[in-house]
């Protein structure tokens, strides 16, 4: 779901200017779920501006606001308008795991490579 900037006046981001940005929502998500804040694609690419902590969790523990952290990477002042669309949040299933110490862990191909690994030979 699309989430709006709750302000009442606009806001003006400067080159790589951040700010947290209230939508107004609070909500109640059932435990074993979780929403995830995620960037607008046309935000993105037409202003350049893009979340933080992408993509950032909400737990089914919090009751506050939503709040948006929003960066602005382009190289001009963007400006965000009261009701604009600034993200979306995504609600997922989440499992709970239990960790287990042990002193081996199994071997694959892949092994200890790392970013950019992948898909290379």
């Amino acid at each position: 779901m699309d989430v709006r900037a709750d302000i009442v006046a606009p806001l003006q981001l400067l080159p790589l200017q951040r700010h947290l940005v209230p939508t107004g929502l609070f909500v109640e998500i059932p435990v074993g779920y979780e929403a995830q804040v995620r960037p607008r694609s046309g935000l993105a690419i037409k202003q350049g501006i893009t979340c933080l902590n992408t993509p950032g969790t909400i737990d089914a523990d919090y009751r506050g606001e939503i709040k948006v952290i929003l960066i602005n990477l382009s190289n001009e002042t963007q400006v965000i308008q009261p009701g604009d669309r600034i993200a979306q949040l995504v609600f997922q299933k989440i499992e709970k795991i239990m960790l287990v110490k042990v002193d081996e862990i199994s071997s694959t191909d892949r092994g200890e490579g790392g970013f950019g690994h992948t898909g290379k030979q």
